[in-house]
């Protein structure tokens, strides 16, 4: 199970905090430094995807010299998402001309199979309890 808390700061603002104690600063677009809430679902699902896709690429022998991942999404309504976009920023290793079909093989299965933000983004999930 995943759990993460969620609480407002003596000082206006929101973290959250994991089981382990990492924090993120959570707050509205105006607030500088902090992330949104939907920033923060953008970067789960960067994070998922490119975490299990390095050590997949690197596995087959094929370790790429730079990873990177921007994910975008337009607001569609005031509390809708459109069309979300990873484009991938990748450098390969000089000389290793099966690095890219490596890579684009991996990234495919790890965006249709095994990245669980992406498949909760997809599918759909049971229903959100809120409880008091």
């Amino acid at each position: 199970m995943a759990t993460v808390n969620v609480e407002r700061t003596d000082d206006g603002g929101f973290v959250a905090t994991n089981d382990r104690g990492a924090r993120v600063a959570i707050g509205g677009g105006d607030d500088g430094g902090v992330f949104t809430p939907v920033e923060l679902l953008l970067a789960a699902l960067g994070g998922c995807e490119i975490v299990t896709i390095e050590p997949l690429t690197a596995k087959r022998g094929h370790r790429l010299v730079r990873l990177a991942v921007r994910v975008e999404a337009e607001k569609v309504e005031p509390t809708k998402l459109g069309a979300v976009t990873a484009t991938y920023e990748i450098e390969l290793p000089a000389g290793d001309d099966e690095a890219a079909a490596v890579f684009e093989a991996v990234a495919h299965r790890v965006h249709e199979k095994y990245c669980t933000v992406g498949r909760a983004l997809r599918e759909p999930t049971e229903t959100i309890q809120v409880l008091p």
